[in-house]
This record gives C-alpha cells, structure tokens and sequence, in this order.
C-alpha cells in the first residue's frame, strides 16, 4: 500500500495487496425488495434532460410489460414527481417506506414524497444527501421491479459517487445535448463510469433539434451534435437523439408523460432487454 493511499481505489491505479481484495460497500436492499436490474442516469451537466430520459424510458419499459420503477437520486432537485403527476406523500408501514404508484404503475420515490411541501427547498450537505439517497435504497420496498431507473444529480459529486459505491448497478445512460461544451463534460461522467468499473450502456443525445411542423426540415437549434464523435471516441453506440417537441414538454409540463405516444427512446428499451436477457 502506498504511503499517500487514501483507501479510494477506484480512484488509484496501484495495484497493491488492498486493491486486489478491495471493501465491498454495496448495500443490501430492502429485506422485501425485488430489483433485478439498476441502471443509473447521468451527465456530466445539469439541464440537458437527464429527468426526462429518466422518466421516458421507465414508461417505454412500462409499456413493454416490464416493472419499472425510479429512485430519485436527484435530492436537491427533484422533479420526477412533476413529470408523473404525483403530489400525495409517500406512505410507510411497520416494514418500510412504500413507493408512490405513478397512474401506469411505475414505482416512484422522491424526497418531495416526504417534504411537508414539495416546493420547500432541500438545505442538506452533501453526507445527509447521500444518506437518504442510500435510505431509499434500503428502507423502500421495490416489490418485484424489474428496471429501477436512478435519476442522478449532474455532474460527477457525492451522490453518483454513492450510487456507484453502494448500489450494484447494472449499467448507465449518459445524457448530453448538442453543444461541443456539454459533450466535454459528458466525458468526465463516462471516465467516471469507467474508474468505478460501471458499464455504459450508450448515450442519449436530448434536445437534438427541432421538426418544422410546415417543411418537416430539421432545425438544429443548438448547433451541430458532436455525440457521434465523443461516442466513438469511447466506442458506445447512440442509442437516441431526442428532438425538441413541443408536445412532450406540454405533457411533462402537466404531469402527464406517460400519455405522450413517442417512440424515442425504444433504442434504448433494446438495449435494457439485451441486458436483461
């Protein structure tokens, strides 16, 4: 062992005796919970859409048959309960916290399910913050998910450094949208990913452009997309491009996604059921 080791091997390239049997920190779920796959979603950077991929891709395994729920990992801005429509509490039994039920069935938890108002804003530093990230992992009872979906908060901080530590995650989707900047700092996510031995799933390009509704022309109001190049550079496939559409953003906006009729994200659901399989 080194004489500067600061017991962080995912972070150290030594190969001592301690790397070789590292610490387990995986925590173990809930005694009556039943997750078969976890599937992180990050970026490298907040507003490029990481909730809505979230939420969308729990619907279109949803629509698919499958058991989907999400953990909101997002503790200092939640918003997966807004794009569901859900404002009730969470509810609690003798055995645990119980997770809300979005109007398909999706299993959803949240810290706005707790919050006396869900407009009050969370003042925690960042160890409390991973606490209930951790909590919601072992106090909840998943019953029988077969995707749980966890929203991460951007960026490459205590949180996803939690949830790759404590959960035994199964892969990750990685948001970005089109500028050249956000692609950059998407690299840092995938490094990331990679030092903690998390497998990538692919990438979700958001906010890719736009359908003119007369011409059918696409309009790329962002700019040129770099996420072939930064994808190949890394070599993950583009599972989407997800473009601008009014109609979406509505029925997020009125908590009702899951009646949004798109097929975007069905590349990705290819890709959960491989993994799966």
């Amino acid at each position: 062992m080194s004489e500067t080791c600061n017991h962080d091997c995912g972070s150290c390239s030594e190969n001592c005796e301690s790397r070789q049997n590292p610490v387990d920190f995986i925590e173990k779920p809930h005694t009556m919970s039943s997750i078969k796959k976890v599937i992180g979603v990050v970026s490298g950077k907040g507003g490029v859409g990481k909730s809505l991929v979230t939420a969308m891709s729990a619907v279109t395994m949803n629509r698919r048959g499958y058991a989907a729920g999400i953990l909101d990992a997002d503790i200092t801005g939640p918003s997966i309960p807004k794009l569901f429509g859900i404002h009730e509490k969470a509810m609690s039994n003798e055995w645990g916290l119980l997770p809300a039920k979005s109007k398909t069935g999706i299993d959803i938890m949240s810290v706005n399910l707790l919050l006396e108002n869900e407009t009050d804003p969370v003042i925690w530093r960042g160890p409390i913050i991973a606490g209930v990230v951790k909590q919601f992992w072992t106090d909840v009872i998943w019953s029988d998910v077969d995707f749980l979906f966890v929203d991460m908060p951007p960026g490459t901080g205590d949180v996803p450094l939690t949830v790759f530590q404590s959960l035994p995650v199964d892969g990750i989707l990685v948001v970005t949208s089109p500028q050249e900047l956000v692609s950059m700092i998407v690299s840092k996510a995938v490094g990331m990913a990679q030092k903690m031995d998390i497998p990538v799933l692919g990438i979700v390009e958001n906010m890719s452009y736009l359908k003119c509704p007369d011409c059918g022309k696409e309009i790329h109001v962002f700019g040129e997309s770099h996420v072939d190049e930064i994808a190949a550079e890394y070599g993950l496939p583009v599972l989407a491009k997800v473009p601008i559409d009014p109609q979406l953003a509505s029925n997020c906006d009125s908590g009702l996604i899951e009646l949004f009729e798109g097929d975007y994200l069905e590349p990705v659901a290819d890709r959960l059921e491989q993994l799966g399989e």
